[in-house]
């Protein structure tokens, strides 16, 4: 009996290193990017209606403790309840960015709706903008040409 285990794990073994290891995970993009918040009223509200995402709906049971929006392309942004650590974020630092179409109008959007900001112009002329979500999660704009 101990010759049969012994033979079937050599056989197993011999199987498995004869299997071609593949050159990388096979990365195919990014499903979602999961943002813990303090305010999960405030945070909805803010990607909702300041960043103009599609809310997708969640279970019911997860409602007050989840919020998951559509960037586009299969790829969303959720939001956890339960942040309780202050987020410390500058531009040189973590950050997601972003495209929108005109970053003139974007930067007057924010100016209308009184949300701080910075603008740059980067090293190749392209002009970004950065802001805060009311976490102080850090967001890029760049336009999309």
């Amino acid at each position: 009996m101990r010759k049969l285990f012994i033979l079937c794990f050599l056989s197993m073994s011999f199987h498995l290193m004869a299997q071609e290891v593949p050159a990388s995970l096979g990365f195919t993009g990014i499903n979602h990017l999961a943002l813990q918040v303090k305010d999960m009223p405030a945070s909805k509200d803010f990607y909702k209606n300041i960043l103009g995402l599609t809310p997708v709906a969640v279970p019911d049971s997860m409602n007050a403790i989840r919020g998951w929006f559509n960037t586009g392309n299969g790829q969303m942004i959720h939001l956890l309840a339960g942040r309780t650590t202050p987020v410390v974020n500058d531009k040189n630092g973590s950050h997601f960015a972003i495209f929108v179409s005109s970053i003139g109008n974007a930067e007057k959007f924010l100016l209308s709706k009184k949300i701080p900001f910075h603008k740059q112009v980067r090293f190749d002329k392209a002009v970004q903008i950065y802001f805060a979500d009311p976490d102080g999660y850090l967001i890029e704009m760049n336009e999309k040409k």
